[in-house]
C-alpha cells in the first residue's frame, strides 16, 4: 500500500479579461476498490458559485461559474489517497455466459458503443477479432491479448495529437499519448465484444518513489474491460494497475471525464496550463 498526495492545478489564462466563465472540473478520486481517499479539496480561483455533484459515471463533479470579469481561472485540486496493490482477477465468464450478462445490463451494452474518439479502423478490428480467437472460450484472456497488444505497437509521442485526435488517426502514425492509445485499446476491446471503458487518474512516473519526496507527476488514462468483472490494464506503460495509480473516473471516452471543461464569454483567446506534483508520503 501506498499513500499519495496529489496537488493537480489547471486553469485558463485568457488575451484579456472575459466577462464570465461556466465549468466542470473532474479532478478529484473516490473511494473504490483499490483505493481509500483520506482528504479531497477543490480550490477555485478567482472566487465563483458553485456546487458539486456525482455524473452519471460515479465521478465527483464540481460545477462552477464566475460571473466577474477575470484574466485567469485557476482550479487547484488536492487529494491524499491510499492506493492498494492489485489483488487477483477473479475468474471471468465464458463469452456465451458473458454476452448473457452484458445484455442484461444497460451500463455493459453502453459500454460496447463505439464513440466518434474510440471508433477502430479496420486493422484494429482484424487485431482484436485475432486476439478472441486466439484466447478461446477466455474473454478475461482476450481483453489482456487486446491491451498489450494495442500498447505494443503505438508509441508514446506528446505533442502529434490533440484532445479531438481520435484512435483511427492515431493508430495511423501509431504515436499518441495516453489518451490515444487508451481510445485505440477501448476501440479494439468493444470490438472483440467486451464492454470497455476509459478511466481517468493518476501515474506516480517512479516505481520505487522515496518516501516525502515530490515529483513531477502526471495526469494519466487506462482502460477496463469487462469479462465477468471489470479487469483493468495500463497499456501506455504496458503495466497492471498498482499502487501508483489513483484512480478519478470512467467514461465511454475522454469527453467524458475531461479534468476540466468550459465556455466564456469575451471575445479574448485563451491558453490552458496544467501541473501536476505527487508526494508519497508512507
Amino acid at each position: 500500500m501506498k499513500r499519495l498526495r496529489i496537488v493537480h492545478a489547471t486553469g485558463f489564462r485568457y488575451d484579456g479579461e472575459v466577462t464570465a466563465s461556466y465549468n466542470e472540473a473532474r479532478m478529484l478520486p473516490v473511494s473504490g476498490e483499490r483505493q481509500l481517499v483520506l482528504h479531497a479539496n477543490l480550490d477555485v480561483q478567482p472566487v465563483s458559485s458553485h456546487h458539486q455533484y456525482t455524473d452519471y459515471w460515479g465521478t465527483r463533479v464540481l460545477a462552477f461559474d464566475v460571473l466577474a470579469p477575470h484574466s485567469e481561472l485557476t482550479i487547484r485540486a488536492s487529494s491524499l489517497v491510499e492506493v492498494l496493490e492489485t489483488t487477483h482477477a477473479r475468474a471471468g465468464l465464458g463469452w456465451d455466459d458473458l454476452d448473457a450478462v452484458v445484455q442484461s445490463s444497460g451500463e455493459y451494452v453502453q459500454q460496447l458503443w463505439q464513440t466518434p474518439l474510440t471508433a477502430p479502423p479496420e486493422d484494429v478490428v482484424a487485431l482484436a477479432t485475432a486476439a478472441r480467437e486466439a484466447a478461446g472460450d477466455d474473454p478475461c484472456a482476450a481483453g489482456l491479448a487486446i491491451a498489450r497488444a494495442v500498447g505494443d505497437g503505438m508509441q508514446y509521442v506528446s505533442g502529434v495529437t490533440g484532445v479531438s485526435s481520435t484512435a483511427a488517426e492515431a493508430w495511423e502514425s501509431r504515436k499518441g499519448v495516453c489518451q490515444d492509445i487508451a481510445h485505440v485499446a477501448v476501440g479494439a476491446l468493444r470490438a472483440a465484444g467486451l464492454p470497455a471503458r476509459y478511466v481517468s487518474g493518476y501515474l506516480h512516473p517512479v516505481a520505487e518513489a522515496t518516501i516525502g519526496e515530490t515529483v513531477v507527476g502526471e495526469s494519466h488514462a487506462w482502460v477496463e474491460w469487462f469479462c465477468g468483472s471489470w479487469h483493468a490494464y495500463d497499456p501506455t506503460n504496458q503495466l497492471d494497475i498498482g499502487d501508483r495509480h489513483v484512480r478519478v473516473g470512467h467514461g465511454r471516452d475522454y469527453t467524458d471525464v475531461a479534468p476540466l471543461r468550459g465556455v466564456y464569454a469575451g471575445s479574448a483567446g485563451s491558453e490552458v496550463f496544467v501541473s501536476v506534483s505527487i508526494t508519497r508520503e508512507s
